[in-house]
């Protein structure tokens, strides 16, 4: 890994070429990097286990949707129309695009600062996903493995940036691949097969006595089971670190070779850890001091029945994909930071003429400045992670549906419709950023009322009607300047 970050480490001196690769990067790398960003030990571990063990077999719909509406979808929905007019209007990030694409700096900045502060939890369910594993796998304190981990990610996307950070992608993604198929194999063959594997957990009656649900087609809950699909697939369109991986793509031909290669990836890598997970409840579970079931250690109590060889390739397995994640998170928060808090330039759209343009020697000076600064905050955010991580907080489920939910409901819509809809209106991007944080916040303030993860699923449906109805109803953007955005899609 670090090799890597030293090889890329000549395409990581400009801004551009630190943050999106010069937005020369191929599909299999943009494929896989996206597929890894996606999937960590949140899934492996506190997904996969928690709602397997709540749906049974039923959970692979959530790894099907993923693959079909998180992956396949997102590219198809995304992927073009992202590349193109990002570029058009020279963004960087997706802050960046809002105060472009609005003509409204303030949006930038709180779209950066919402990004900042979200990603946090998200990192810390990253690391407490790993923390279980390490200590299955060596029996030593995790804290340890923790802090190599965040020290390995820090120096090889410190050094190459986000080329170094897709090329790691791509092998600890092959990794994934191998780790998942074989870990299933083996699960399967030590309960005797999978018909006999499914036929004990047909067996086993449901939390209110009924018969065969665990292994049924929609499972005991089938409305909570949406809320999942809808969270953990709707969501990839509305976050940064996800939508970021299109800003980068070489062209159009790449996209569509890199939508067939992350859905095949999405299918193997999600589809596979949910149905590993559907089969929990045929292991004992961990118990813990308040008397219930600790929802993150089912998967690694079912793992530990395994060869130690096998041990060590799902250790492998989940810090691959947990360094994958945590390397778009840190790269993700410190351009955020820097580009749209510390050093916002005034933008002008294509086609017009920037006012009093500074000397290059300057603007080349400012761009190095850029990227160290960047490399600082890295750091700073490894180490605010670290920090959570290791006082990590509730399950790793609801972690992932704080932050999923208030960033994708702030995001998802007006970054959507803004693509596609020339009528988007600024006030209504503002609506449904306090839309998005607003409810999150709420609901975790008032104790969670509603589940964290169904109140993400809300979250991210809701803002699509508070954009639209909010847009027909506020003054719209000038007709020049939306007309210069749009003329990207004409060529």
């Amino acid at each position: 890994m670090i090799g890597v970050g030293v090889y890329t480490r000549k395409q990581a001196s400009s801004v551009d070429g630190f943050v999106l690769g010069g937005r020369a990067v191929g599909p299999w790398l943009t494929a896989f990097a996206f597929g890894t960003s996606y999937f960590s030990a949140v899934v492996f571990v506190g997904y996969a286990g928690q709602f397997g063990w709540k749906y049974g077999l039923s959970s692979a719909w959530i790894g099907i949707g993923n693959a079909v509406i998180g992956s396949l979808l997102a590219w198809l929905i995304l992927g073009r129309r992202t590349k193109l007019m990002t570029q058009h209007i020279e963004s960087r990030t997706m802050p960046d695009f809002f105060g472009t694409r609005f003509g409204d700096q303030g949006l930038r900045v709180t779209a950066s600062v919402i990004a900042f502060v979200f990603l946090i939890p998200y990192t810390a369910g990253v690391y407490k996903g790993i923390s279980t594993l390490f200590e299955m796998g060596f029996g030593i304190p995790y804290e340890y493995c923790v802090i190599i981990m965040a020290a390995l990610t820090a120096v090889y996307v410190i050094l190459g940036g986000y080329k170094a950070t897709a090329m790691n992608d791509f092998i600890q993604g092959v990794i994934m691949l191998f780790g998942i198929v074989a870990v299933i194999a083996a699960v399967l063959a030590a309960q005797g097969g999978l018909s006999e594997a499914v036929n004990k957990l047909a067996a086993l009656p449901g939390d209110g006595g009924e018969q065969g649900v665990f292994a049924s087609w929609f499972g005991p809950d089938p409305w909570g089971l949406l809320g999942v699909v809808i969270l953990t697939s709707l969501g990839t369109m509305g976050l940064p670190q996800m939508v970021g991986k299109f800003y980068s793509i070489t062209d159009e031909a790449a996209i569509k070779r890199g939508t067939i290669i992350s859905t095949i990836f999405a299918f193997i890598v999600a589809g596979g850890c949910y149905f590993l997970g559907g089969f929990g409840r045929l292991y004992d579970p961990v118990v813990a001091a308040d008397g219930k079931i600790a929802f993150d250690s089912i998967v690694p109590a079912m793992l530990t029945t395994l060869p130690d060889v096998l041990i060590a390739l799902v250790v492998l397995l989940v810090l691959s994909a947990s360094m994958s994640t945590l390397a778009s998170l840190v790269l993700t928060s410190s351009s955020t930071m820097t580009l749209d808090l510390i050093y916002r330039d005034k933008k002008s759209l294509p086609g017009e003429v920037e006012e009093g343009t500074i000397d290059d020697i300057v603007s080349e000076k400012i761009e190095r400045r850029k990227v160290v600064i960047m490399r600082v905050l890295i750091m700073f955010f490894i180490a605010i992670s670290l920090l959570i991580a290791l006082n990590p907080p509730t399950f790793i489920a609801q972690l992932m549906g704080i932050s999923w939910g208030a960033l994708a409901g702030a995001f998802l819509a007006p970054f959507m419709l803004g693509l596609y809809w020339r009528g988007v209106t600024r006030i209504s991007v503002w609506a449904c950023f306090v839309w998005g944080v607003g409810l999150t916040v709420v609901n975790m303030l008032l104790g969670n009322p509603i589940n964290p993860i169904n109140c993400g699923a809300i979250a991210m449906l809701g803002g699509f009607p508070v954009v639209w109805i909010t847009s027909l109803l506020t003054p719209k953007l000038p007709k020049q300047m939306v007309s210069k955005i749009f003329e990207c899609y004409d060529k």
